[in-house]
């Protein structure tokens, strides 16, 4: 599977079967962390074998089930790094999509096994991302707004349609896993092929995760070669 076709067939899935991620794919995954890690400057971790963080109580309320693997979103305490876990948490995400592998990111709905990652002076667990074989491929939200509700074209010169890239990166924008499904992010269109990306208010700060997964999304479908983000 292409790493954008991974953008379509991935949705979220919460109960999982009892089989193990292959060490072959654990390494090939734990090697994409790596790359992403010194990029971001993030401690992302994937923990396997792992049942104790989604067994009992509050942490079944969102219906997950079989879950012995996750990634680990470690982060520096101090700073703003939401947008960052998010968007090189759906990378590794759609990686592991690649592999035939199912995801669901987690922000309440976990126990925090503190002995099942590591934690570096300075860092905390900032949320999780569910991991394995899934029962089913999940299914796709319905899209109830259309996709014009979502950017904004502010070009000084507006003649003629939309750039082809633009209108990829929007539509693989609106597949990207949200809070709720809440989609509380905008686009906007400017001069000599910038995009501005940002996220609406939200109590939680939840937006601020869910605007990197986007604008991964959105990157990875457009062609990080033809804009530049401002």
């Amino acid at each position: 599977m292409d790493i954008k076709d991974a953008i379509s067939t991935r949705h979220s899935v919460r109960k999982y079967k009892n089989l193990p991620i292959e060490p072959e794919k654990i390494e090939k995954i734990r090697q994409f962390i790596n790359e992403c890690n010194r990029e971001s400057g993030l401690h992302i971790q994937l923990v396997t074998d792992e049942p104790l963080a989604f067994s009992t109580g509050l942490f079944k309320y969102g219906q997950f089930s079989g879950v012995k693997n996750y990634l680990a979103l470690v982060a520096p305490k101090q700073g703003k790094w939401k947008e960052t876990i998010g968007f090189y948490g759906q990378k590794i995400v759609l990686f592991m999509q690649t592999l035939g592998l199912n995801t669901c990111w987690v922000v309440l709905t976990y126990k925090n096994i503190k002995n099942a990652y590591e934690l570096l002076p300075g860092e905390e667990l900032k949320m999780v991302i569910a991991c394995g074989y899934g029962e089913t491929n999940g299914v796709q939200h319905p899209q109830k707004k259309p996709v014009s509700d979502f950017f904004s074209d502010e070009r000084t010169d507006k003649k003629g349609s939309l750039p082809t890239w633009f209108v990829q990166g929007m539509e693989a924008a609106l597949m990207a896993p949200t809070a709720m499904n809440q989609q509380k992010f905008f686009f906007t269109l400017l001069d000599n092929n910038k995009v501005r990306a940002t996220a609406k208010f939200d109590l939680f700060g939840n937006a601020i995760f869910d605007l990197g997964i986007v604008k991964y999304n959105f990157e990875l479908a457009a062609g990080k070669e033809n804009f530049q983000w401002v």
